[in-house]
């Protein structure tokens, strides 16, 4: 009888502890979260890869290091000699130039080289005559130089180096015409046109000579300066005549160019000419004669300079030998100086006048 008793009441608190555990799962207290749940299903989207950009019959531009057409970039630039006095108003067709160079003619004028790898149009100057260390500089690229006149010291200098030209004075005719609404000497023009025919009628070779290397390194794509000042407008007092300055465009990250108080217009497109790029270089600049005509210390030489970009200015270094052929800049590291793609700016600038060269 005992042991029928004993099995009894453990049949009934085994039927009371179930029951309380029912309870305790089915009541208010009860968390769910508590309960193991298996690992929601996730939806994972694949990331779609950009398609990568196809530059089959391309090559990065030896000017300007962005991607052209083969038949572009293999072309040998022209290099044309513009007027910038401030009664001729704004030169046509110098917004299609890569590169543009300014230096000191005389009477505290300022003269521009534009080199090109691609002009197209009928109207390019006006033109005028040549100065010896713009042939200096135009030889680094292996361009064709055209130019409407030249002093003894350009002559000179071209057959030195071989140059390849065509000078308006004995060619008028074929490669250049006159605007006879402008008064001469500054209303003479060239073309693509007249330039093709020069080329042809001289025999000039129009591609690259055999092992030309860039002058620039470039950068693969866009680059800020790491360190540097502050560099949103730059001014450039060359003389009392003539101070061109250009301010920063964040937004575009060009730098605009304003001269004679105004903004500098390529008169063909009425664009204002922009800058990627602007090399500042000291030079030992002095008058050669008794007319006022510059030279410049640029051969066998160096010096110092900045290089501006996106918004900064960076001390660089320079040198040149004249068997290189080229006009080398290096970083404050010693390194030879790499610059972003797009259109440059260079200005060989008097070292004795470091302050009229404003950064800010």
């Amino acid at each position: 009888m005992k042991k029928y008793t004993i099995y009894l009441l453990l049949l009934l608190t085994a039927v009371m502890l179930i029951g309380c555990k029912k309870k305790a799962l089915e009541g208010d207290d009860y968390d769910t979260d508590m309960l193991p749940t298996s690992p929601p299903t996730q939806s994972v989207e694949a990331t779609p890869t950009p398609p990568e950009e196809n530059h089959d019959g391309e090559m990065k531009s030896y000017l300007s290091g962005l991607w052209v057409p083969e038949e572009i970039g293999k072309k040998r630039p022209w290099a044309i000699q513009f007027n910038n006095l401030k009664i001729v108003g704004n030169q046509s067709g110098i917004g299609q130039a890569d590169i543009v160079y300014e230096c000191l003619a005389e009477g505290g004028i300022t003269r521009l080289l534009g080199i090109g790898e691609n002009y197209t149009g009928d109207r390019f100057g006006s033109v005028r005559s040549s100065r010896h260390y713009f042939v200096s500089i135009l030889d680094e690229y292996d361009a064709i130089y055209i130019h409407y006149g030249k002093t003894k010291y350009a002559t000179s200098k071209m057959d030195q180096l071989g140059i390849d030209h065509m000078d308006g004075t004995v060619m008028d005719s074929t490669v250049f015409y006159r605007d006879k609404s402008i008064k001469a000497p500054h209303n003479a023009f060239t073309s693509v046109k007249g330039i093709e025919a020069g080329i042809k009628k001289k025999g000039f070779r129009t591609e690259y000579k055999e092992g030309y290397e860039p002058h620039y390194t470039f950068y693969d794509e866009d680059t800020d300066l790491s360190g540097g000042s502050a560099a949103n407008k730059v001014s450039l007092k060359f003389s009392g005549y003539a101070s061109p300055y250009f301010t920063y465009n964040a937004e575009e990250k060009l730098y605009s160019r304003f001269q004679y108080g105004k903004e500098h217009i390529d008169s063909v497109t009425g664009k204002q000419l922009t800058f990627k790029n602007i090399i500042i270089q000291f030079v030992k600049e002095w008058n050669i004669d008794k007319n006022g005509y510059q030279t410049m210390d640029i051969e066998n030489a160096s010096g110092t300079g900045f290089y501006i970009t996106n918004g900064k200015a960076v001390p660089i270094t320079w040198k040149k030998k004249e068997a290189d052929s080229w006009m080398r800049y290096y970083d404050e590291k010693g390194n030879e100086l790499t610059i972003n793609p797009g259109k440059t700016y260079v200005t060989l600038f008097p070292k004795d006048r470091p302050g009229d060269v404003v950064i800010e």
